[in-house]
């Protein structure tokens, strides 16, 4: 009996050293993606759902990204209905593999291009890769969830 009560006490010291996972309220979230960064979109580019990294910032509680004007993500965003938005999602996290710990945190909206005064008072987003990145484009944080792995 002694060999069990160790056993089951050596089992529950190591299910307490295990990560722990935790939902996410919409503020904590946008608080973790604030900062910006890198972060990514999946969407539907007519052949099914893609995903491709982006640069981006959070401008009053909207994801701002920049693309080519001749990419997939642009001619997939863009809709011909003035004012209209397409169906997409974002996606962000911060993992540390050594420790199992991070956070993740998922955005869905509508996305639309920034055009004129809208785009010029967007935040500032910088695209890593060099060339032209003249589609912008701003996600409405319509549905914002997350989740977060600590000990």
């Amino acid at each position: 009996m002694a060999a069990g009560l160790a056993g089951m006490a050596e089992n529950m010291a190591s299910d307490s050293a295990q990560p722990v996972l935790e939902e996410l309220d919409r503020e904590e979230c946008l608080r973790l993606i604030a900062p910006g960064g890198i972060g990514r979109v999946a969407f539907d580019d007519g052949e099914g759902p893609t995903v491709v990294p982006v640069n981006y910032t959070v401008d009053d509680g909207a994801v701002v990204f920049r693309t080519s004007l001749e990419g997939r993500l642009n001619r997939s965003l863009l809709t011909a209905v003035p004012g209209g938005q397409v169906r997409a999602a974002f996606e962000v996290d911060r993992i540390e593999e050594s420790t199992h710990e991070g956070w993740s945190v998922l955005v869905r909206g509508g996305a639309h291009p920034l055009e004129g005064e809208e785009r010029a008072r967007a935040a500032r987003v910088d695209p890593w890769p060099g060339g032209e990145r003249d589609a912008w484009f701003s996600l409405a944080a319509r549905e914002v969830s997350g989740r977060r792995l600590r000990r």
